[in-house]
């Protein structure tokens, strides 16, 4: 069973914009939902979450920078990204929040393809 599709992503400069979008199993559109990054050799790195209700939850590097969404009815999560900068490059992941685990804790479990992020100046 495919859970997530991912689109977007790119290459953009430093101070550029772009969206991530996130096609999710309906089976699991309700659950907390969030994103991740992470760069070779390096661990990964949560960078938003949000949850059934729609609360957003979002690491410090990124607040104010980033804005984490759900469409519920297309079952699409998203990720608009302002303000890039170079250290933003990565893999981005959608990705399920670990059931049982609090949606601020950038835990998860099931995972997306991932999407390269390209940050240059």
């Amino acid at each position: 069973r495919v859970l997530f599709v991912q689109s977007g992503g790119g290459s953009v400069q430093a101070g550029g914009s772009l969206r991530l979008a996130c096609d999710v199993n309906v089976h699991i559109f309700s659950n907390c939902l969030g994103w991740y990054r992470q760069t070779p050799g390096q661990e990964r790195e949560g960078v938003a979450t949000i949850s059934g209700t729609g609360i957003t939850y979002y690491a410090d590097p990124v607040k104010g920078r980033y804005t984490v969404s759900r469409d519920y009815n297309a079952n699409t999560l998203y990720l608009q990204m302002n303000d890039l900068k170079l250290e933003d490059t990565a893999t981005y992941y959608c990705a399920r929040g670990r059931p049982g685990q609090r949606c601020d804790s950038f835990s998860f479990d099931y995972t997306g393809q991932g999407t390269q992020v390209t940050v240059s100046s």
